[in-house]
């Protein structure tokens, strides 16, 4: 987790999105609460739709999070998990 210039937090993701980056994602949001946060899943090479749900259930309730690197699969999880992706082609954001 990297603090940018006002304020913002930005959380990186690399590697593959399964259970236990979910969870450390997870933690990472809560320990940023209040905070204006960007979750960046960009240079993710595998997100594990078990992922999707972890991080779904993290962002529910949750404003102030824009979320980017999500394909529309992703996108169509987390719309069945409650959270709104917004248009087809935006981030997520929870603001």
């Amino acid at each position: 987790m990297t603090k940018a210039a006002g304020q913002q937090t930005v959380i990186r993701v690399e590697g593959v999105f399964d259970a236990e980056a979910a969870e450390r994602l997870a933690s990472d949001l809560a320990s940023a609460d209040g905070e204006t946060v960007k979750v960046d899943l960009t240079s993710v090479r595998e997100l594990h739709d078990f992922g999707i749900g972890m991080l779904a259930r993290a962002l529910s309730g949750r404003r102030g999070v824009a979320v980017s690197g999500l394909c529309q699969h992703q996108l169509r999880l987390l719309r069945y998990f409650g959270i709104d992706a917004g248009p087809d082609s935006s981030p997520v954001e929870l603001l």
